[in-house]
């Protein structure tokens, strides 16, 4: 929640802060079949969400895992991994975490909102993955801290 002395600058133009966490267990990382969201809705993504006004992104991916899939996790144990300036339906940006350690089994808790769990090989995601998720694994493994995905350049 905010802190009760926050001001919200409206003299900027803001774009939507998502996090996502490529989970890993052997080798594998755990991808969420979308539903009823209107975006990307029967794809495969990962467990992701919102950042609250207020809230950090930690603390995003922490309420998220718990909300999405009833793990819970230290916020120490997240490891941040590339930060993306990315177009969607509108331009956002979006920060991945790879995490490889949590408390409880990852079920299924927002039936509306997931309707598949899937565990694949980052290396090779299905078909039906969101088209960015490869080259986020690859970024977050890698190092890559930025990058602007989506748009189209402008000749100079």
């Amino acid at each position: 929640m905010a802190d009760p002395q926050y001001v919200f600058d409206t003299k900027h133009d803001r774009y939507p802060l998502a996090v996502h966490v490529f989970l890993v267990q052997q080798g594998k990382t755990l991808l969420m079949r979308r539903a009823g969201s209107g975006y990307a809705d029967g794809q495969l993504g990962l467990p992701a969400g919102h950042v609250e006004l207020g809230e950090t992104p930690t603390a995003c991916a922490v309420r998220e895992l718990a909300e999405e899939l009833g793990i819970w996790i230290a916020p120490s144990d997240l490891i941040p991994g590339a930060t993306w300036f990315r177009m969607s339906l509108e331009p956002r940006v979006d920060i991945f975490f790879t995490i490889r350690s949590w408390k409880g089994t990852p079920k299924i808790r927002e039936p509306h909102k997931c309707t598949e769990l899937v565990w694949t090989d980052p290396q090779a995601m299905p078909a039906d993955a969101l088209e960015f998720l490869a080259l986020a694994w690859n970024d977050a493994q890698n190092g890559r801290v930025l990058r602007e995905y989506g748009f189209v350049s402008v000749p100079a």
